[in-house]
């Protein structure tokens, strides 16, 4: 009897670890959606306060106005998390971070098309060593973070 209680709770584990990676896979290409959506919409009211204003408001101030409030709804989002929720947020960071150390190491690394032998511009080169720094420490720390979470879910041994 236990062997196929065994053997029923693999089967639904297993049905739910497939139904968790779809609801995963259809995440991500939901964000990926919105993202571009949102792109979109941000070039479409860049474009569209341009003309309104006869050219007089440059679209680049618009795509600042827009970072500053993704500033703020992302700090407001941010906080308003639920501690039981906080560890799959910071690996989702950890993911974003390493994305930036790759594209850090590319503008360090990369040299410029003028000059190919790999020196590239001295700006380039110095923002992205700072994004490489900023973006390690930001996937170190929270590596420490999600473990001192993880750490306070453990059975205390006496």
């Amino acid at each position: 009897m236990s062997e196929l209680t065994a053997e029923q709770a693999r089967e639904a584990a297993e049905a739910a670890a497939e139904l968790a990676e779809s609801a995963a896979a259809e995440a991500r290409e939901a964000a990926d959606a919105a993202i571009a959506f949102a792109d979109q919409a941000a070039d479409a009211v860049g474009a569209a306060a341009h003309g309104a204003s006869g050219g007089a408001i440059d679209p680049f101030v618009f795509r600042l106005a827009i970072f500053v409030l993704a500033i703020f709804v992302g700090y407001y989002v941010v906080w308003s998390v639920t501690p039981a929720l906080h560890t799959p947020l910071m690996s989702v960071t950890n993911a974003i971070s390493s994305v930036i150390v790759v594209g850090a190491l590319l503008a360090v690394g990369v040299g410029s098309i003028e000059a190919l032998d790999g020196n590239g511009p001295w700006w380039a080169r110095t923002f992205g060593f700072v994004a490489l720094v900023l973006a390690s420490v930001n996937i170190f720390g929270g590596f420490l973070v999600t473990q001192r979470m993880l750490a306070m879910y453990r059975k205390k041994t006496s």
